[in-house]
């Protein structure tokens, strides 16, 4: 196996081939990340291209180093029995590009849980955290990517914090494909969907629909209005909302690379924009990525009525799972974090643990300044 940079042509060729792939390994996702320097990497197994990643480089002040970072990545074969067969040609390229150190996040999952498991976590008042909650389904893949990583010397990076806040170790997801029996693999219908909805996300979107709320697809001209709208709700829930630059870039990047790869969701109600979402899709997997809602006419549920038309327009694509990205692991109702975990299991999917992002040192002291810079400015 060996490793090279690839053209952007040669690594999306690749991803073409998979049915799931994080959209920030995709090299649109280097372009709306333009403040790194950026690398395709590609694996060759002989003349054959059978892996590719989206290397970001971050430099360590004053000095001509790198922490060369794969969110989410890179797209390889992870049920590989050696992966460093994988990872070895990887972080040799790495090093002679000037890296001191590596960070990946194997797209691996490691457990899973039922939306009724997480209810009654949250409900037990002895726990307080989803790891206390035993889960539905235990990956023997997650398990021995796990066990690998650690001895070839990778070292996993904890869930808060880290590197770019890190990406998110726990997701909710609605799987969009029957998993078991005689109809595995099988779409599941809008109304297998729905029934597996709590009743209160059933009411919602009725009551949306009946209050007259609609739902349209916009274009680039309308990110102003769904940036507006975005800096009410962060306003309003105490986060820093991007610039509508970002935005921008995001939208004209992804869609340049695949028609349909970004798309951004409308909610009105006569005539007022009362919730704005922005979908993204690679192959089979489609992400909620960012969404925003207006404080007044809340009570039209327009929130509830565009998650609905994203969940329909990604069954009628047909992809295999809607997710919802990030949740925390906190189950304690005092937490206010909460309050996403319950809006989230509403939808009848469930919470998924991921290997998380695991970082290895390739030169010691420089890795250990690096860590110490990202600690003073807390992480």
């Amino acid at each position: 196996m060996t490793v090279r940079t690839i053209t952007p042509d040669e690594h999306l060729a690749l991803l073409r081939t998979q049915r799931s792939a994080s959209f920030l390994q995709t090299p649109a996702w280097g372009q709306v990340k333009s403040e790194w320097r950026r690398e395709s990497l590609g694996w060759f197994d002989g003349g054959r291209l059978v892996g590719a990643g989206l290397v970001l480089y971050r430099q360590l002040p004053k000095v001509k180093r790198y922490l060369a970072y794969l969110p989410e990545g890179p797209v390889i074969d992870w049920s590989s029995e050696q992966l460093g067969d994988w990872l070895t040609p990887m972080t040799a390229h790495l090093k002679r590009k000037g890296a001191f150190g590596v960070r990946i996040g194997p797209p691996v999952v490691t457990r899973r849980w039922s939306a009724d498991a997480v209810k009654q976590g949250v409900a037990d008042e002895g726990v307080t955290r989803l790891g206390e909650v035993p889960p539905t389904e235990r990956s023997p893949q997650g398990a021995r990517v796990v066990s690998q990583l650690q001895e070839l010397g990778w070292r996993p990076q904890a869930v808060e914090g880290g590197f770019a806040a890190g990406q998110p170790q726990f997701n909710f997801q609605i799987p969009l494909r029957h998993r078991d029996g005689e109809q595995a693999g099988e779409p599941r219908t809008e109304d297998e969907l729905l029934k597996g909805m709590n009743q209160q996300w059933r009411r919602n979107i009725k009551k949306a629909a009946k209050a007259g709320v609609e739902v349209s697809q916009g274009a680039e001209q309308d990110l102003k209005a769904f940036h507006d709208l975005y800096v009410h709700t962060a306003e309003r829930d105490h986060f820093t909302p991007r610039p509508l630059s970002y935005f921008e870039t995001m939208f004209r990047a992804l869609n340049a690379e695949e028609p349909d790869r970004i798309k951004l969701f409308l909610g009105r109600h006569e005539g007022d924009l009362v919730a704005a979402t922005i979908l993204v899709r690679v192959g089979g997997h489609t992400w909620y990525s960012y969404g925003a809602s207006s404080t007044e006419k809340r009570d039209v549920r327009g929130s509830n009525a565009v998650q609905w038309a994203m969940i329909q327009d990604a069954l009628a694509a047909g992809a295999d799972v809607y997710d919802l990205r990030g949740i925390t692991d906190t189950l304690d109702p005092d937490d206010s974090h909460v309050g996403l975990i319950q809006f989230k299991v509403g939808t009848g999917g469930e919470a998924v643990e991921y290997a998380g992002e695991w970082d290895l040192p390739l030169r010691p002291l420089l890795y250990k300044a690096f860590s110490l810079y990202m600690a003073r400015r807390g992480r």
